[in-house]
C-alpha cells in the first residue's frame, strides 16, 4: 500500500511551549508516543473550535490560538498504516495544564536537550523544529 492509499486521520494539534524552550507533550492512555494536545474533529466543527475543545477536555484549561500554522501531513503515531493530516496551531494556555480525559500523562520537555521519550512523527518532524526556531528568533 502506497502512502497515498492509506486511510487519513484529520486532527487539530496544539503547539504549546514556554519562554524557557519547554514544550508540553501528552501521552494518551494505552499508547507509547508523546504528542501534541489535540485530537479528531467532530462533525461541523472547525479546526480552531475542535482544538480549543480538545485542550479543555484533555488538559482542563482554556487557551487562545496565537497562530494558525497550516496543515501538515505525516505518518500517524498510534494507528498503523494511516496518514495524519494535522491542522497545527501555536497556542497559549490561560492557566495551568493537568492531564485529564484520555490522557495518561503530560510532560514539559526541554526542546534543546535530548528527549528520552517515544515521540510521534508530527512532534519530532514538525513541532520541535518549529519551537526551536521560535525560541531562537525570540533571543535575537
Amino acid at each position: 500500500m502506497t502512502q497515498s492509499q492509506r486511510p487519513v486521520i484529520t486532527v487539530a494539534a496544539a503547539i504549546i511551549f514556554n519562554a524557557q524552550g519547554q514544550a508540553l507533550l501528552a501521552r494518551k492512555r494505552n499508547t507509547e508516543f508523546f504528542m501534541q494536545v489535540g485530537g479528531k474533529l467532530e462533525a461541523n466543527e472547525s479546526a480552531q473550535q475542535g482544538l480549543l475543545r480538545e485542550i479543555q477536555e484533555e488538559i482542563s484549561v482554556a487557551a487562545r490560538i496565537v497562530k494558525d500554522l497550516g496543515i501538515v501531513e505525516t505518518v500517524a503515531a498510534n494507528e498503523a498504516n494511516h496518514r495524519l493530516l494535522a491542522h497545527l496551531f501555536h497556542v497559549e494556555l490561560l492557566g495551568d495544564a493537568q492531564a485529564s480525559a484520555e490522557l495518561a500523562e503530560i510532560q514539559w520537555v526541554n526542546v534543546f536537550a535530548p528527549i528520552d521519550l517515544a515521540l510521534a512523527p508530527l512532534t519530532e518532524r514538525y513541532v520541535l523544529p518549529y519551537i526551536r526556531q521560535q525560541c531562537a528568533e525570540s533571543q535575537n
